[in-house]
């Protein structure tokens, strides 16, 4: 599975992602609302709420549903009151897993993660128990076709502040130190059209997974995860086999 960002990793996904949208627009409007709440409205100021609003725009999200978040956010009306919570821990075959949650209630959440890495034969860790295997970045992410020289988005976007550009199938990854990113996304904007930008967590080494019942048992631990309204992302270093499904 090449690639490390949400939108390079589609294959295994893409049907039950599809099948999930609502489920997808729910987490997307609480990113955005909970963005907008602790760094104002302004998506030109606010890091967090530019890669909210870029993912959300990722999966068609409808911009009257991204304004409602966001006027929402920057209210002064009560809401409900999220935290950002990561859990770490050890899927099939120890492999590594970091799962970023919004969540109003901790131990619920908790609760429902232990229970999904139990189920796939994997157990929930201790806090930074598997992030040392991860170098966290910034991404940004162009597709292929929006792009007609790769020599001159390479140099553009090395210029700009970036530290890397990786090829996938259909993606381009620009890749930038937390630092940076907003600078170079910025930039990248005033030339391309942006699919999406991420905060993101990249394995320093991926473990090759050739088992088939071993890769379908992570991919149903992933599919459950995301399936968790509080789940926000997921990180893990899995190099799983193109033709294995659920």
């Amino acid at each position: 599975m090449s690639g490390h960002s949400k939108w390079a990793n589609t294959k295994h996904r893409k049907g039950r992602q599809d099948a999930k949208k609502a489920k997808i627009f729910t987490k997307l409007t609480r990113a955005i609302t909970v963005a907008a709440r602790e760094g104002g409205g302004d998506p030109s100021y606010n890091t967090a709420l530019a890669n909210a609003i870029d993912n959300a725009k990722a999966e068609n999200m409808p911009n009257d549903n991204i304004d409602r978040a966001i006027k929402k956010g920057s209210s002064n009306e009560a809401m409900e009151r999220f935290e950002s919570i990561t859990y770490e821990g050890y899927g099939p075959n120890g492999t590594a897993f970091i799962v970023n949650c919004l969540t109003d209630n901790k131990n619920r959440t908790a609760a429902d993660v232990r229970h999904y890495f139990s189920k796939y034969d994997g157990n929930l860790g201790s806090s930074n128990c598997v992030s040392y295997l991860f170098d966290r970045v910034g991404i940004i992410a162009i597709e292929k076709i929006e792009v007609a020289d790769e020599d001159e988005l390479t140099m553009y976007v090395l210029e700009a502040g970036a530290e890397d550009l990786k090829v996938s199938d259909e993606i381009y990854e620009i890749i930038t130190s937390l630092e940076n990113h907003f600078e170079v996304l910025k930039s990248v904007r005033e030339k391309y059209t942006v699919l999406g930008s991420e905060i993101s967590m990249i394995p320093q080494i991926e473990v090759e997974i050739t088992d088939e019942p071993v890769a379908r048992k992570i991919l149903k631990l992933i599919d459950a995860l995301e399936d968790n309204d509080d789940v926000q992302e997921i990180f893990h270093n899995c190099n799983l086999p193109e033709n294995v499904e659920l």
